[in-house]
């Protein structure tokens, strides 16, 4: 299973494809949509589908994830969020993919256990989940590709089985990876 995770924003955009066999996470590409912040926001908001759908026809993923808002106290913000969520999943639709959605703590708590962790933590763990020897990696992808993975732990059958993490590593002592 291919699967296309997207960290929707209306200046950085990341996405981050992986794929998903046999338990096994393997990674594919990731990288950042960047519209220039003095551009109006329907041509963002073009910008946006136009990338999403380019990587959708060179990628041909199976599934579509995204990160659910964020509500801080910028309302403006929010809505902003909002509209490059919904030209994302447009792009998804018209490729006839279902649209599956995560809240950024539930994302954190699948990736790190803990679904408080920071950017930083996040990072690291999708970099040793997915063995990304890339020296640079911005936090739009790592939030993106954790997305992916988050997608992929929720959508097959080990991540039923266990409850926690205590019992996936237990169950699953030859996926985890040393420090």
């Amino acid at each position: 299973m291919r699967i296309l995770g997207i960290d929707p924003g209306t200046i950085f955009t990341g996405y981050g494809i992986i794929d998903f066999e046999n338990n096994e996470l393997k990674f594919v590409s990731s990288g950042v949509v960047k519209i220039p912040a003095t551009k109006e926001m329907p041509p963002r908001l073009e910008a946006i589908y136009n990338e999403l759908d380019k990587l959708i026809i060179q990628y041909k993923p199976d599934e579509f994830a995204l990160e659910t808002a964020f509500f801080g106290k910028n309302v403006q913000s929010a809505l902003k969020i909002g509209y490059a969520r919904g030209v994302s999943m447009l792009a998804a639709m018209h490729h006839g993919l279902s649209v599956k959605e995560y809240s950024p703590r539930e994302i954190k708590k699948s990736v790190v256990g803990n679904g408080a962790s920071t950017k930083d933590q996040v990072q690291y763990m999708i970099r040793k989940l997915l063995e990304i020897r890339k020296t640079k990696i911005k936090y739009d992808e790592s939030d993106a590709l954790a997305v992916a993975v988050c997608h992929a732990f929720k959508s097959n059958s080990f991540s039923k089985k266990s409850r926690n993490w205590k019992e996936f590593i237990r169950e699953n002592p030859d996926r985890i990876i040393g420090a």
